[in-house]
């Protein structure tokens, strides 16, 4: 009896183990095939238009459970807005830990967008809500909202205006005391329209903007609305285990801190972010 009852426990625990095992397999096999296939998305490519590639300048942590849709250097931070229905969130984060120095949820069924700061304020848009939050930059308390037309995606400024995405080829340019739309502008690359703009941050008087589903930013005249340069992000991946990514890793997120002039981008859930120098394609270097 005794015997029978060790062999039960014995098949017992074997069976565990191998599931176990066949579980921790499977999780490493869905993370290497998610890698590969968020690297293998396309890389946007025009001869006639600058292009250029990533140098990695130093590599931070980065909190990979964040769905990013926004990303802002302010004052010594970073501000990052985490997408997803229930999980949405507006962090203020130390940079060499990674870790959220103060965070506010945002309520469900609101889904988290793009954040830019602009006179001591964030604002944060939401996907399909038509909502933008308003918060003080310090506290990260709520003091206000606006609404508005169509999806929220990217948003950014400039002197004087914010400046919104909304996954089309156009881009809003918004009176942050009303915001009512002042103008729009349409992306074009040699005269076609430039769809899928997504994060935004305004680099020294130009517009940069990832495009969802690619590995590339492009750099956006504001002024005529003509990309006048392609940002290729695959050498990032370089420096990313290739067992490191799970679920949907689009890479978003551009932060510019004008002092230093120090650009970072990083991606959803990625575990990495990274501080970055812009160099023309053909260019090697970085960590």
């Amino acid at each position: 009896m005794i015997r029978k009852y060790h062999k039960k426990i014995l098949l017992l625990a074997v069976t565990f183990v191998g599931l176990t095992i066949f579980l921790s397999v499977y999780k490493i096999q869905k993370a290497y095939r998610q890698f590969t296939q968020i690297k293998a998305l396309s890389v946007i490519k025009d001869p006639d238009l600058p292009n250029f590639t990533l140098k990695t300048i130093s590599i931070h942590p980065h909190d990979k459970t964040t769905f990013t849709e926004g990303l802002v250097w302010y004052q010594g931070f970073l501000y990052e807005s985490g997408g997803g229905r229930g999980r949405s969130v507006l962090r203020k984060v130390d940079l060499l830990t990674g870790k959220a120095v103060k965070s506010r949820k945002v309520p469900a069924p609101h889904f988290a967008e793009g954040i830019t700061i602009f006179r001591e304020k964030v604002y944060q848009l939401t996907w399909k809500s038509h909502t933008c939050f308003v918060y003080d930059a310090d506290t990260l308390e709520k003091t206000g909202e606006f609404t508005y037309k169509g999806e929220g995606w990217g948003l950014t400024h400039d002197a004087r205006y914010l400046i919104m995405s909304d996954g089309t080829h156009r881009l809003r340019f918004v009176d942050p005391d009303t915001f009512k739309t002042v103008r729009t502008l349409d992306v074009r690359m040699n005269g076609a329209i430039v769809n899928n703009l997504n994060e935004l941050e305004f680099v020294e008087g130009m517009i940069y903007a990832n495009v969802y589903i690619t590995n590339s930013i492009v750099r956006i005249d504001p002024s005529t609305g003509n990309v006048t340069g392609l940002i290729d992000l695959t050498p990032l991946y370089e420096k990313m285990s290739p067992f490191s990514l799970s679920g949907i890793n689009m890479p978003n997120g551009i932060a510019y801190d004008p002092e230093t002039r120090a650009i970072y981008v990083t991606g959803k859930f990625w575990p990495k972010l990274f501080k970055v120098k812009i160099v023309p394609r053909g260019v090697s270097g970085g960590r």
